[in-house]
């Protein structure tokens, strides 16, 4: 007998409910700076992913209107048909010469960006080793390309050496997120790149949580590590972290680049993203890179320097971190919930974060910081986690 959908799904539904593992969209009525007004209630952001608080940003909002009052709210069709305007032609323009590379290359978003890259360069016979804790869209990818995907221990570079000799035939793409979405850490990204070197492999770096936020002028973890397109041919930039923007481009090789313009799906049968955003999206690169942004990466250290100080003091034990993630690891998915539950009654949003997202019996507390936090919204978040641990559901 043929499977109703409808009951699969009711029943998957029941089961995530009883592991406390339903998840749940919040409708943000306003913001205001870090705060946001959520069912009524007014909350300080601790879970969001503008790290420099761009996306409110005079300049930017500013670049948005024009852009939409030139050109229109749409993106008209695909970048190969009639779609590509002269903002994305200088944001791609102003991306490659930001991040010292040759070549950038406009998608919707991170997550077609990663599959765009996976299923234009490999297929079968080619390997994709991956760090066993990238981000979804770099799993999917491989899939979707049909090669051999072989996961590594976290950010084991002997792993990923291991399973790079064990598949010497065919292409081989060495995939890693550069800070990791769920853990804040780095990838060891030196090493990463020697091992790939190594193997005659294609490092390819995620950049979404580090671009903006690390490196010279914001340049990224690959820039952070003293390397460059040589040794790290692709990047992935996204835009609706630090820069405060949606959508996202590949940067470096021209060659590579260009390879997946004619080829890659993901950008060729999709609309583009309308060039008002392009338009505040290269207002955000301007800002990034330059004096400002500087002031907000120093603003930014200083609030996760003072988070992890506060948290130490009070015996929090933060995962490993120097970025603007901070999780705080619980264990069972209720208390998780629970320990959010009770911030928010306190007036803090936390995010906590269960399986799959993250591996069994790890789930956590999402923190995270941006440059618009004050020493107060700090010092207040972590008298809240005091008062919360052990809360329990």
């Amino acid at each position: 007998m043929r499977v109703s959908l409808q009951q699969r799904a009711q029943s998957l539904r029941a089961q995530r409910e009883a592991a406390h593992r339903l998840r749940r969209r919040r409708t943000v009525a306003r913001r205001d700076g870090v705060r946001a007004e959520v069912d009524g209630a007014w909350l300080l952001e601790c879970c969001g992913n503008d790290y420099l608080g761009l996306s409110r940003h005079p300049a930017v909002v500013a670049a948005l209107r024009d852009g939409a009052l030139r050109d229109g709210a749409g993106g008209v069709a695909s970048h190969l048909v009639s779609g590509h305007a002269a903002a994305h032609e200088a944001l791609e323009h102003a991306l490659a010469d930001w991040l010292q590379a040759p070549r950038a290359l406009l998608f919707g978003s991170g997550y077609l960006a990663n599959l765009a890259v996976l299923q234009g360069l490999l297929g079968e016979g080619d390997a994709c080793v991956q760090d066993r804790l990238n981000h979804a869209s770099l799993i999917d990818g491989a899939r979707l390309a049909g090669c051999a995907l072989k996961r590594y221990p976290h950010a084991d570079a002997g792993g990923a050496a291991r399973q790079l000799a064990a598949h010497p035939q065919g292409a081989a793409l060495l995939a890693t997120d550069g800070v990791f979405s769920m853990d804040g850490d780095r990838a060891p990204l030196r090493t990463l790149a020697d091992v790939a070197g190594a193997h005659g492999a294609c490092l390819y770096v995620d950049e979404a949580h580090a671009v903006g936020v690390l490196g010279d002028a914001g340049r990224g973890i690959i820039a952070a590590a003293g390397l460059g397109t040589a040794e790290a041919p692709l990047r992935l930039v996204t835009f609706g972290k630090a820069l405060g923007s949606v959508g996202a481009a590949v940067v470096g090789e021209a060659v590579l680049v260009e390879h997946l313009a004619q080829v890659a799906r993901p950008g060729i049968y999709t609309t583009a993203m309308p060039p008002a955003q392009a338009a505040a999206t290269r207002a955000a690169v301007e800002i990034a890179r330059g004096p400002e942004g500087d002031a907000l990466r120093l603003r930014l250290q200083a609030n996760i320097a003072r988070f992890r100080d506060g948290a130490r003091a009070r015996g929090l034990a933060l995962m490993p971190s120097d970025t603007p993630i901070q999780p705080l690891r619980v264990g069972a998915d209720a208390d998780a919930l629970a320990m959010a539950a009770a911030l928010e009654a306190r007036g803090y949003w936390v995010a906590a974060i269960r399986p799959p997202t993250v591996p069994e019996g790890s789930a956590r507390l999402r923190i995270t910081l941006n440059a618009l936090h004050g020493d107060a919204d700090i010092d207040g978040l972590l008298v809240a986690l005091d008062a919360v641990r052990g809360a329990s559901a």
